[in-house]
């Protein structure tokens, strides 16, 4: 019997996108980061293992397509014609999107580890996954299974109440402790959920925004490694 491909072996850089609270705009802003390294010129991959909301599908108007499999596993849905950014979500396996995942946290851990190994991502530069909120067994699933490929680092995604900024200095402890690199932190500008309902490119129409600027940051900080690298 062959050996198992390891898919996540071609992925060259993986960025976790974190929050310590569900509702903060965690999910908008890993895929903001992945726009950006795909305007940057880069081949990306999206993964969202937010098993409880699933929300990358809607935002990039993918809602009812299907995952199909090749002989190697899953095939990521692509977002453009030239497949420089692919997407996967647990949203593509729920046959209708206003059904809950209520499952035991065993049940979840093992899905998540399915994500992290089946899906067949084929020379990506970065791997952008977003992660379910808080430090739950789920957060751990993800870093114990990205370990090996010693993922570049994090952004953590708060709002400025004071429960929520609580929360993101647990998910600073959590990092330190799991030997993350945190890459920053990043604001979130309304301009960026209207842009998502009305289809536009956030990054493309407001450049002098503070989010704009952070995400800028980060992705030219990225792609410097990557240069480095």
């Amino acid at each position: 019997m062959d050996a198992p491909t390891d898919h996540l072996s071609t992925v060259r850089h993986v960025i976790l996108v974190l929050s310590g609270k569900g509702g903060v705009g965690k999910s908008t802003v890993a895929s903001q980061l992945a726009l950006g390294l795909k305007h940057a010129g880069k081949k990306v991959g999206l993964l969202d293992v937010d098993l409880c909301g699933p929300s990358v599908p809607k935002m990039f108007g993918l809602e009812g397509h299907d995952v199909h499999q090749c002989p190697e596993g899953w095939l990521p849905v692509y977002v453009d014609k030239e497949q420089q950014l692919g997407v996967m979500s647990i949203g593509f396996l729920i046959e209708n999107r206003d059904d809950a995942v209520v499952w035991r946290g065993p049940k979840k851990n093992a899905m998540i580890k399915q994500f992290l190994s089946d899906v067949v991502w084929r020379d990506i530069d970065y791997l952008v996954i977003d992660t379910p909120p808080g430090t739950s067994d789920e957060h751990i699933a993800v870093i114990e299974g990205l370990k090996a490929y010693n993922p570049d680092g994090a952004l953590l995604v708060t709002t400025p109440q004071g429960v929520a900024i609580g929360d993101v200095r647990r998910e600073l402890t959590f990092c330190r402790k799991t030997g993350v690199p945190i890459l920053g932190c990043i604001p979130l500008d309304p301009n960026l959920a209207a842009s998502l309902e009305e289809g536009k490119d956030f990054l493309q129409h407001y450049k002098a925004s503070p989010t704009f600027c952070a995400l800028d940051t980060v992705i030219k900080k990225l792609i410097q490694v990557d240069r480095d690298f």
